[in-house]
């Protein structure tokens, strides 16, 4: 196992996490945004008021995206079991 692999590994790692993570940061992020605005515009400034919103927002974002992150999640995993025979470790 050479030291490029290992990276190249690591990134493809990060990679399949920063996308399988980006929909539910961004939906909570844009819900958080409009909340922030919204709150700023009738000067309600209540700071439990978002997390309702935002965990309903997260929760459908999930199940909207699910099936895409479970096959992405998949399709790493089945890379990394497939290629298990190509990973040598030095003792």
């Amino acid at each position: 196992m050479t030291d490029t692999f290992v990276v190249a590994l690591i990134r493809e790692a990060l990679t399949t996490v920063l996308l399988v993570s980006a929909p539910m940061l961004g939906v909570g992020l844009l819900v958080g945004l409009v909340i922030s605005i919204f709150q700023a515009t009738t000067q309600i400034h209540e700071q439990t008021l978002t997390f309702i919103p935002k965990i309903l927002a997260v929760l459908a974002a999930i199940i909207f995206f699910g099936p895409w992150m479970l096959h992405t999640l998949l399709t790493f995993s089945d890379k990394i079991l497939g290629n298990l025979n190509q990973f040598t470790f030095i003792r």
